[in-house]
């Protein structure tokens, strides 16, 4: 069994210019990605890892959850390759998980996110908000050979407001 977890990062800053790259979060998007990371302890497995992609929106994202779950920031693994707006190549990136590991959080981007859990999910979502977390489960032990599985968990910001 495979879990999966997908969150598309928080509400990002436009009013500076900078590279999309280097964007960061804007006051919104720190205070979603708190409410949502402090409601979301039942919902994640034991052991996992956290992967994130390295466009400051995202890994900053990934730190405050990482931190509202007690997980050591030190530990997330920052992938250029979910650097991506591409469900294809997401999907490539999470087949490649090496498959001592059950569980996966992921912190990106959309229309990617949007795309992959509506692939791979068995609910569709118009669209995974910014701070919205996506859990799925895949009855596989080999990331590679993950097909349909089942959405387990929504949460969005408007949840909790």
């Amino acid at each position: 069994m495979k879990n999966l977890i997908l969150v598309r990062h928080a509400k990002s800053n436009w009013d500076m210019p900078l590279k999309d790259i280097d964007r960061p979060l804007d006051q919104r998007g720190l205070n979603d990605a708190h409410l949502v990371s402090s409601n979301i302890q039942k919902h994640i497995p034991g052991k996992y890892i956290i992967w994130s992609s390295i466009a400051k929106r995202a890994s900053d994202t990934a730190v405050i959850f990482a931190q509202n779950i007690l997980y050591p920031i030190e530990n997330i693994l920052y992938k250029e390759d979910l650097y991506t707006f591409d469900e294809k190549q997401l999907e490539q990136v999470i087949k490649s998980c090496n498959n001592s590991f059950d569980s996966v959080i992921l912190f990106g981007h959309n229309a990617a996110i949007t795309n992959f859990v509506n692939k791979f999910g068995d609910e569709f979502i118009e669209n995974v908000p910014t701070s919205g977390f996506v859990s799925l489960q895949f009855e596989s032990n080999c990331w590679e050979e993950i097909s349909k599985g089942k959405t387990k968990k929504i949460i969005i910001p408007k949840d909790f407001k």
